[in-house]
């Protein structure tokens, strides 16, 4: 009785082992992408208004830096380029000047006009918000009294 119990028990062990090593594993292939992300966004209502002049001189520039962008962007060897929906009066100027993120370099105060001109270059892989734009509106007298009126800026992510 005690070789049966002995050889049961040894049955009992192996089957038992035998088990928890019949275990196995398995593998999966998970896919992943990562796609470009470019982003920009803008937060203010800038008003310009050039309303005073220096007698014998062109009227007094105005400048407002109430408003601010963010970006963000998983390239390299991006810029931000700037441009209004149609031409200004004839005499009236509008700037925009871009505070740069990290890297990045501010082309200053720069004409808006119909076509795209760069304002910040060397910009890579970065998100930041709060980044001042400080916008100038210059006239000459020749440009008389201009009506209340709007442009639409369009700021846009490209390569450089």
């Amino acid at each position: 009785m005690r070789k049966l119990t002995a050889l049961f028990a040894a049955v009992l062990i192996l089957g038992v082992s035998g088990i928890a090593m019949a275990s196995g594993t398995a593998t999966q292939s998970v896919g992943y992408e990562i796609q470009a992300i470019n982003e920009l966004g803008v937060s203010g209502t800038p008003t310009l208004t050039v309303n005073a002049a220096i007698a014998g001189s062109a009227p007094t520039a105005v400048s407002n830096a109430t408003s601010s962008y963010a970006i963000t962007t998983n390239e390299a060897a991006r810029k931000i380029t700037g441009s209004i929906d149609s031409a200004m009066p004839e005499g009236v100027t509008l700037t925009a000047n871009l505070a740069a993120p990290a890297g990045g370099t501010s082309a200053g105060a720069v004409v808006l006009t119909n076509v795209a001109a760069p304002l910040v270059t060397g910009i890579a892989t970065l998100n930041e918000s709060g980044k001042v734009i400080t916008y100038g509106l210059s006239a000459t007298s020749a440009a008389g009294v201009v009506a209340v009126s709007a442009k639409t800026v369009t700021f846009t992510i490209a390569a450089e």
